[in-house]
C-alpha cells in the first residue's frame, strides 16, 4: 500500500509530529468449561495499550505523549487523574467489578507490597506488539510478558509452587493489542508501508502476538479475552487528517485495522485447535464502536465524531490536558455523551457499556471467572 503521508497538506503533516496514538475489540468461546459458583480468587491479568493501560506509564521515563496522570483526565469518577486515557474507568475495570475480583494495579505501580494473587495490569499507553512501535517510550508487548514472568518468579517464591501454578492456571488474560503498530506509520517519519505490502505488517504484527500468547500459555494461561481493533481512520486523530471538504475516515489506517481482525480470528482459532485447554472469547470492538459512531442517539451519545477533549476540527488535535505540544484544547460540559474522550479514546460510558456486552454477551467473560479447568 503507498504511504498516504505524501498526500496529506503540509498543515496536517506538521500536527501528525506532535501526536502519539495509544490505543488500543463479541465472538465465540470454544473450549468447554466446568460451570461453578463464582470464584473469589480467579486473577485477573492484563496486556496491551492505552485502552487498559491503569497507571504503568507514570512509573517510567517517558513524555506526556504517552502519559494521562493529569487533568482532565479521570475526572468524571476519580475526581482526579490515575494514568487512564479516559475521563473515568476503562473496560478492565467494569470487568472487575462485573466478576467481584478486586481491579489489578499497574505492576509498576512502586510500593506496591501485595503478592499479585488477585492479578495485575500490564498494559502501557502506546505499546504495540512490535518492539520498534514508539521504541524506547513505551512497554511492548514482549517486555510486559517478560514482567508477567517475573510476576510468576515472585508468586512462586512467596505461594509455592501449586499454589502459585494453579492461580495462573485459573486465572483470566485479558488482551488488547496493536492499534499503535497500524497508527505509528502514519503518525511518525517511518517507512515501514513502503518496505512492506499490507499484509506482510500484519502478519508482522499478528507473528509477535503469536509468540507472546504462546508463551502466556506455557506459564498456565488458559483462559484469554481478546478485542479485536476499531475503525483506526475514524479516530478524530485520524478523521480530521482528510480535507476539510470530507468528513470520512482515513481509509488506508481502517483498512490495516480490517486486515488484523481477519488474521486475528484465524491465529484464535489456530490456537484452540493446537493449545490443549486453551479458551478465548474474542469481543468485537470494531462493530460495537461502528455502531456507537455511526448511530450516537442509540446508545444514549448525543456527539460520535467528534472527542470532548482536544482542539481543532473534530477536536482531532491531541493536546487534551494542555501538557503535550499543542497547548490549547478545549472540554465539554458533558463526557457522557460524547463517544470519543480525546482525540484517540473513548469515554468511560461507552466503555462501560463494552464492559457489559463483553460481561453478558452470547460469549461472555463471565464463563471465565464462572469456572474451573
Amino acid at each position: 500500500m503507498a504511504n498516504p503521508m505524501g498526500a496529506i497538506s503540509s498543515y496536517f503533516s506538521s500536527i501528525i509530529m506532535m501526536v502519539v496514538l495509544y490505543l488500543g475489540r463479541m465472538g465465540a468461546t470454544h473450549h468447554s468449561l466446568h460451570i461453578s459458583e463464582p470464584e473469589r480468587g480467579t486473577a485477573f491479568f492484563i496486556f496491551g495499550d492505552s485502552y487498559f493501560d491503569v497507571g504503568n506509564n507514570n512509573y517510567i521515563n517517558t513524555s506526556t505523549l504517552d502519559q494521562a496522570n493529569f487533568w482532565p483526565y479521570g475526572q468524571s469518577y476519580f475526581k482526579s487523574p490515575t494514568g487512564r486515557f479516559s475521563d473515568g474507568r476503562l473496560i478492565s475495570d467494569f470487568i472487575a467489578e462485573h466478576a467481584n475480583v478486586p481491579v489489578p494495579p499497574p505492576f509498576l505501580q512502586p510500593g506496591n507490597k501485595q503478592d499479585y494473587s488477585n492479578g495485575a495490569n500490564f498494559a502501557s499507553a502506546g505499546a504495540g506488539s512490535l518492539v520498534e512501535t514508539f521504541e524506547g517510550a513505551v512497554i511492548d508487548l514482549k517486555t510486559q510478558l517478560n514482567n508477567f514472568k517475573k510476576l510468576k518468579t515472585s508468586l512462586r517464591n512467596k505461594l509455592g509452587y501449586s499454589k502459585s501454578d494453579k492461580i495462573l492456571r485459573s486465572a483470566v488474560y485479558l488482551i488488547g493489542i496493536g492499534t499503535n503498530d497500524y497508527l505509528s506509520p502514519f503518525l511518525t517519519n517511518s517507512t515501514v508501508l513502503s518496505a512492506y505490502s499490507p499484509s506482510q505488517y500484519v502478519q508482522m504484527v499478528i507473528g509477535n502476538l503469536t509468540t507472546v500468547v504462546q508463551e502466556m500459555y506455557k506459564k498456565g494461561g488458559r483462559k484469554f479475552g481478546f478485542l479485536n481493533l476499531g475503525e483506526l481512520g475514524c479516530l478524530p486523530a485520524l478523521r480530521m487528517l482528510n480535507p476539510p471538504t470530507k468528513n470520512g475516515c482515513l481509509q488506508e489506517a481502517s483498512k490495516l485495522a480490517k486486515l488484523h481482525n481477519l488474521e486475528l480470528n484465524n491465529l484464535l482459532l489456530g490456537m484452540h485447535k493446537r493449545l490443549e485447554g486453551f479458551t478465548y472469547s474474542l469481543y468485537d470492538f470494531n462493530r460495537s464502536l461502528k455502531l456507537r459512531m455511526n448511530h450516537p442517539s442509540r446508545y444514549g451519545f448525543k456527539e460520535g465524531k467528534k472527542a470532548c477533549c482536544g482542539t481543532g476540527r473534530f477536536r482531532g488535535i491531541y493536546s487534551c490536558g494542555g501538557k503535550r505540544p499543542v497547548k490549547q484544547f478545549e472540554v465539554c460540559k458533558s463526557p457522557k455523551k460524547h463517544v470519543f474522550w480525546d482525540s484517540y479514546h473513548l469515554t468511560e460510558t461507552i466503555y462501560q457499556q463494552m464492559a457489559a456486552e463483553m460481561w453478558n454477551g452470547e460469549s461472555s467473560l463471565k464463563t471465565f471467572f464462572h469456572s474451573f479447568l
